[in-house]
């Protein structure tokens, strides 16, 4: 032990007790390996100005695992997941990780710009090429030059501009619009997509042959109600960038290095937990930033948090029992503000049984 052995067992050893020490110190490896990994993430973060990628969950845990992989390399990446599931900060982490850190991380979306737009956006034009180029334009492509370019909402890019796209891809040159002259560029391309993308391609609103060249790897994001253990320090992080006080996983307790001020109560934060999120962390982010501001005393309160119920509820003969299980204690937490207590009382449970549910619920 004192050569640095985590444990040990005598002769004549028993069995269970020997599967109990193994089992100890592969889940304690584990452990250390997320805390160092968590370390180095928020090390990085710190010094590229990044927000920090919260991974206590297993589901953020395989994702993380996955970017340290493959962000050395310069294959193209495709992240998939819903809407407000934090695509653009995997992207940004994968930049910041990469031997191109040093150079421009550029930012387009894809599909939220008019076609001309968007052509010029990318790979730039020259003066007189269209009534309102009154001058030079660099494209992204080009700002992109030796670093990454993410391109957001790309099922939804004009087939025309796909076909433009995936030339520069295989080839590394593009022609301004307007001009006859080509030039090289290397910029790594990361693309992200909360579409059915395999749907789009057989569908003929996406080439099957840009799919194929930017999903080298694939990385799919989970939902934020499949990433529940994350809740609370997300939570944390986004109350201390709305610059008030934070909050640790467990209630009442404040980050470190936040200041004193707001913090979530304990029945604040089980009906974070309990709220089904369909905006995902981006609805959480605003969620946190408005009840920091109707919040009137030292504590968030679930009132504050001003949870809006789905617009759809979901269809129970669909569902497994566990699965319906987790949503009628979702929407009775949802219904009773939090609270624990009375959200046991109308489900029939005692409390201690509500804890034993959720304690499970939240380990899945």
């Amino acid at each position: 032990v004192r050569n640095g052995a985590r444990d040990y067992i005598q002769k004549p050893w028993d069995n269970a007790r020997l599967v109990a020490t193994l089992r100890a110190q592969l889940e304690l490896r584990t452990a250390l390996r997320a805390a160092n990994r968590l370390d180095a993430e928020a090390a990085r973060a710190r010094q590229h100005d990044l927000p920090p990628v919260i991974a206590k969950s297993r589901a953020m845990q395989q994702v993380m695992e996955l970017v340290e992989r493959v962000a050395p390399s310069n294959a193209s990446i495709l992240i998939t997941g819903p809407h407000g599931s934090g695509k653009e900060v995997i992207a940004r982490t994968i930049h910041a990780m990469s031997a191109r850190r040093s150079r421009a991380f550029i930012a387009v979306n894809a599909g939220g710009l008019s076609d001309g737009v968007l052509e010029s956006e990318l790979f730039g034009h020259v003066k007189g090429a269209f009534t309102e180029a009154r001058t030079d334009r660099t494209g992204c492509f080009e700002l992109a030059d030796g670093g990454t370019l993410f391109l957001d909402e790309i099922a939804n890019m004009p087939l025309t501009h796909q076909a433009r796209l995936l030339r520069v891809l295989q080839t590394g040159e593009l022609t301004p619009v307007g001009s006859s002259r080509q030039k090289t560029v290397d910029a790594r391309v990361l693309a992200a997509t909360n579409a059915d993308i395999v749907k789009d391609a057989a569908e003929g609103r996406l080439r099957e042959d840009l799919l194929y060249r930017l999903n080298t790897v694939e990385l799919r994001l989970p939902a934020l109600r499949d990433r529940r253990e994350d809740i609370p320090d997300l939570a944390a992080l986004f109350l201390s960038r709305a610059g008030r006080s934070g909050t640790s996983a467990a209630p009442g307790n404040r980050l470190s290095s936040a200041a004193p001020g707001i913090r979530l109560s304990s029945a604040a934060l089980e009906a974070l937990l309990a709220h089904p999120w369909p905006g995902n962390v981006r609805e959480l982010e605003h969620v946190i930033e408005r009840a920091t501001l109707l919040a009137t005393g030292e504590e968030i309160q679930p009132a504050d948090l001003a949870l809006r119920a789905t617009a759809a509820p979901p269809r129970l003969e669909e569902m497994t029992l566990e699965q319906v299980e987790r949503y009628l204690i979702e929407r009775a937490l949802a219904a009773q503000g939090g609270n624990v207590s009375e959200a046991a009382r109308i489900l029939g449970l005692s409390r201690s049984a509500m804890y034993r549910r959720l304690a499970a619920l939240r380990g899945q």
